[in-house]
């Protein structure tokens, strides 16, 4: 009991004299040891490695789950060393709407095939951003919460540590200070400055310690940004595989829809008035059909085989229009002709051609392509 009160007593005596010393130092009556300049980097580029690691961890949790309320169920499952319960994507839940209006409107209607065909595909870019997700937790946000949870508090430790032995250190000298300052005045003080000196030797040797420890792990910061650089890579690397699986799942949706142009917009639908906000609505698709000049038939040449021959197919005598293409496409054979977003070309039509394609040229190369991906000039 007594050994306990007195240790307490010694912690107090200790707490506070630090606290005398540092508010000393804050009202400029005190001395303080100053950390050489090598050493003030290393403190600085710490913080500032911790600030900006917080941030990036906290917009990336963003990124990847933007409602608030599932990160703080996420956080908590975490937090209780709980496996977090499998959610439903955005995608996957409009996946399922899609293909329960579909079952409920007619799966055979044309709305109810293209609910079904984009719900297939909203499924697919569900599954892809589930996975991408789960990629992205376990190869960068992981290790940057492990750094902030584990090396960064270590480090904290022992700033702290090395801020008390340096209380103590600046304590010791002033206490030396103030035995020789006496000791000028009587001789009976010469046993105080003994004490004090022996005083400031433990703690100038106890900061000195304290001092390499910390700065040994402020150096490690180097190997932490190295491990970073390459959790970032991976992060990269699963968005770009994500992003691709985006592209090539939607491209593939379009080609679909754009091939069955004619089944999905049958002219027009019961109830609906207004005019399509497309610019290539069925109405103007068939307008625009009949001022497209149409190529005359080679004699003795069915049309079949002269869409097959269309590097012989000069344009017709009575002109061509142009095109401006509103989405990329690729073409499927060496009859198509690919096609880049915003660019212009001249389009005119075959005898015998699906309605739903035209001849397009741009400069040297001529192919098929669909209606659907262009928007015709007048």
């Amino acid at each position: 009991m007594d050994f306990n009160m007195k240790k307490l007593a010694s912690d107090a005596g200790i707490f506070f004299t630090r606290a005398v010393q540092f508010t000393e130092e804050k009202f400029g009556q005190a001395e303080k040891t100053e950390l050489d300049a090598h050493f003030e980097n290393l403190l600085a580029r710490a913080d500032s490695t911790k600030n900006w690691t917080e941030k990036i961890l906290r917009q990336t949790e963003v990124l990847l789950q933007p409602n608030p309320s599932a990160r703080v169920e996420e956080f908590l499952y975490e937090k209780l060393d709980r496996k977090v319960p499998s959610r439903v994507t955005n995608g996957e839940l409009l996946a399922q709407y899609m293909s329960e209006a579909a079952n409920e409107l007619g799966p055979e209607t044309p709305y109810g095939k293209t609910l079904i065909k984009v719900g297939e595909t909203e499924k697919r870019l569900g599954a892809a951003e589930r996975d991408f997700i789960h990629s992205a937790s376990i190869n960068f946000l992981t290790p940057l919460r492990n750094f902030l949870e584990g090396d960064w508090r270590t480090i904290s430790k022992e700033r702290r540590i090395l801020q008390n032995r340096r209380l103590d250190l600046d304590a010791c000298k002033a206490r030396l200070k103030k035995a020789k300052a006496a000791e000028a005045k009587a001789a009976l003080w010469s046993d105080e400055v003994d004490k004090a000196e022996q005083e400031l030797r433990v703690a100038q040797t106890e900061f000195d310690r304290q001092a390499e420890v910390t700065r040994l792990l402020l150096e490690g910061i180097s190997s932490t940004h190295v491990n970073h650089l390459r959790c970032l890579q991976e992060f990269v690397e699963s968005q770009a595989t994500y992003y691709a699986q985006c592209y090539r799942h939607m491209l593939d949706l379009q080609k679909q829809l754009g091939s069955t142009q004619g089944v999905i917009f049958p002219g027009t639908f019961v109830g609906n008035t207004e005019p399509a906000s497309s610019p290539l609505s069925a109405a103007s698709l068939a307008t625009a059909a009949a001022t497209i000049p149409v190529v005359p038939t080679v004699a003795g040449m069915p049309p079949t085989e002269t869409a097959l021959s269309l590097d012989d197919v000069a344009p017709p005598a009575s002109g061509t229009r142009k095109a401006r293409v509103l989405y990329d496409y690729e073409a499927a054979d060496s009859n198509e002709l690919a096609l880049l977003a915003d660019e212009l070309i001249t389009v005119y039509s075959l005898p015998g051609m699906d309605p739903d394609w035209l001849i397009g040229e741009r400069g040297n190369r001529k192919g098929k392509v669909p209606v659907t991906y262009l928007e015709l000039l007048s």
